[in-house]
């Protein structure tokens, strides 16, 4: 887990054995992605029902078919 200045506390999944992975981060009213590689770069951002619905599909293994619906 890492900190910033904002105060948000990121943590990256602990199957990810180095830092080419993504980090979530959470505020009272979203959800942040960002890539450990590049902390200070973009981000994304989710209202709390979008990133669950994402987090969804990540784990079904349905990505590419929600894409193309």
């Amino acid at each position: 887990m890492t900190s910033d200045p904002e105060g948000i506390v990121w943590r990256k999944s602990s199957h990810s054995p180095s830092n080419d992975c993504v980090e979530v981060g959470f505020l009272p009213s979203a959800a942040l992605i960002r890539d450990s590689k590049n902390p200070s770069g973009p981000r994304l951002r989710f209202k709390p029902a979008a990133f669950v619905r994402f987090i969804e599909v990540v784990k079904a293994d349905k990505l590419d078919a929600e894409q193309s619906e």
